[in-house]
């Protein structure tokens, strides 16, 4: 397998790839040997951005903790998460963060030999607005795509894409994450597209680059934002710039092999605060961007695609929907498809979390399967338990919380605590019986301590052993009280 490089521009791009994430921990099967985080967003303070960076970096302290051979059946955290191309995640944006768009253009400097405006100021001042000129950068181009459009365009001279483009091999795919309805999204999915394709044969590998196969997702409104004077962000806007980029769109966009497109219905979604960026831009994670996080998943699978002279042949286009137009979505709602791809992993991963943060102190000393592989007060308390798996665990919970929280909601699991009814955590659905006398986490570790003679010890990576035994263990619980195979 190959590896798949995921663009993520803007704040949706973030958001997106940090869904994606949390599904690569579950266990979400990706066709691809690794995949390469590649994020632009000249907003480097926004909290999207950060949290999103930082789950990625706890994911890989995991990932690097754990064994990855044929003969692990660990499912857990299996992709590797590539940060070492590009170590910062983030491309490089010069000359955005301490000044304002009229200076980025220079436009007091177009000016003749007697000291007054020339045809190119006048040319400015036509096409951008006198708040266009006097946006400040640093926090991204807020709703403005033909501000992104002008700034974007160093992206492809930067030494970070250089890098990036550097280490494309033969197969390698090329994915793009971006919203259409704001400024920094809709503005970088056209110039990446056209700037991988019309790659200079000057450029090392330029031929795996151009003759790449390329997915994107293009994400349509999906929130409002509430009205905030003097703000520059305003969702009644939204549509009207939705259909706009979609109109170029349509005569423009030819270089893409496949082409994935989302939206929600704005009249019952929830209001965010009006944040204009920053570490104040902190969305709460929606399902459309996690279904979003599917077509990555979706696009990696599809075979039959292919590119020749930076032309594909031919162009696939997919849209997501439900089952059941529901305001709270659990699986039941949710096609067959997307369930077989998600139920099993999440589910789980979830048990295996709850299990984490519920149980794990009171039971490692004395139950056989822990005494069996030494996972004791050294194990608990090592850095490996404590900060890595536990701020992973943390997350995914935050995650969970904040999609079950927001409007439209996705809400699969019962997540309060409830140790007498563990297997009661999938709304909608009633636990199978069996014929164990055992139940809840007693039945839990009655699994672990029948499963525990098939994992092996690796001594120098002891979280592989306990997150393999806890990856069977949960295998073979929702096999027993969820029918999910």
């Amino acid at each position: 397998m190959s590896k798949l490089y995921i663009f993520g521009i803007g704040g949706t791009g973030s958001r997106v790839l940090k869904s994606l994430t949390m599904l690569l921990a579950a266990g979400v099967k990706i066709n691809a040997a690794e995949i390469v985080p590649v994020i632009i967003d000249p907003d480097h303070a926004a909290a999207d951005l950060t949290r999103t960076v930082k789950l990625m970096r706890d994911y890989n302290n995991v990932y690097g903790k754990i064994a990855h051979t044929t003969n692990s059946k660990n499912g857990f955290c299996r992709t590797r998460i590539n940060l070492d191309i590009l170590p910062s995640v983030t491309i490089r944006l010069e000359d955005t963060e301490n000044g304002d768009f009229k200076k980025y253009i220079g436009l007091e400097k177009m000016k003749d030999e007697k000291g007054n405006p020339d045809n190119n100021y006048a040319l400015a001042s036509l096409l951008f607005s006198e708040n266009n000129l006097n946006a400040k950068m640093d926090v991204g181009f807020k709703g403005n795509p033909n501000i992104g459009s002008v700034v974007l365009n160093q992206v492809a001279l930067s030494q970070d894409f250089n890098d990036v483009i550097g280490s494309f091999g033969s197969g390698d795919r090329v994915f793009i994450i971006s919203s259409i309805f704001g400024g920094t999204g809709a503005a970088g999915f056209p110039l990446i597209l056209k700037n991988l394709r019309a790659i200079s044969n000057n450029v090392n590998n330029f031929q795996y680059v151009k003759d790449a196969v390329i997915g994107a997702v293009s994400v349509l409104p999906y929130f409002n934002v509430k009205n905030k004077e003097g703000s520059e962000i305003d969702s009644s806007t939204f549509i009207s710039k939705t259909k706009a980029a979609l109109s170029y769109y349509d005569r423009n966009m030819t270089e893409a092999n496949a082409l994935y497109y989302i939206a929600d219905n704005l009249s019952e979604s929830k209001q965010y605060p009006n944040s204009e960026g920053g570490t104040t831009q902190r969305n709460e994670a929606h399902f459309v961007e996690l279904a979003a996080a599917l077509s990555v998943i979706d696009f990696s699978w599809q075979g039959n695609l292919t590119t020749i002279n930076g032309k594909p042949r031919g162009t696939i286009y997919k849209e997501f929907g439900i089952k059941n137009d529901a305001k709270e979505i659990t699986f039941g709602d949710l096609e067959a498809k997307t369930n077989n791809n998600i139920k099993k992993t999440l589910t789980q991963f979830t048990l295996f979390c709850k299990y984490m943060d519920e149980k794990i102190f009171s039971s490692y000393k004395d139950q056989p399967w822990a005494i069996a592989h030494k996972f004791d007060d050294n194990f608990i308390h090592s850095p490996a338990f404590q900060s890595d798996l536990e701020d992973l665990k943390k997350a995914y919970f935050e995650w969970l919380t904040e999609l079950s929280n927001n409007h439209r909601a996705f809400e699969p699991y019962d997540l309060t605590q409830k140790p007498s009814k563990l297997f009661e955590l999938i709304k909608g659905e009633k636990p199978a019986k069996t014929w164990s006398l055992k139940t809840n986490y007693d039945l839990f570790d009655d699994c672990l301590n029948d499963l525990q003679s098939k994992v092996k010890d690796d001594l120098s990576k002891p979280l592989q052993s306990f997150m393999e035994l806890f990856f069977l263990a949960t295998d073979k619980l929702v096999k027993l009280k969820f029918r999910i195979v």
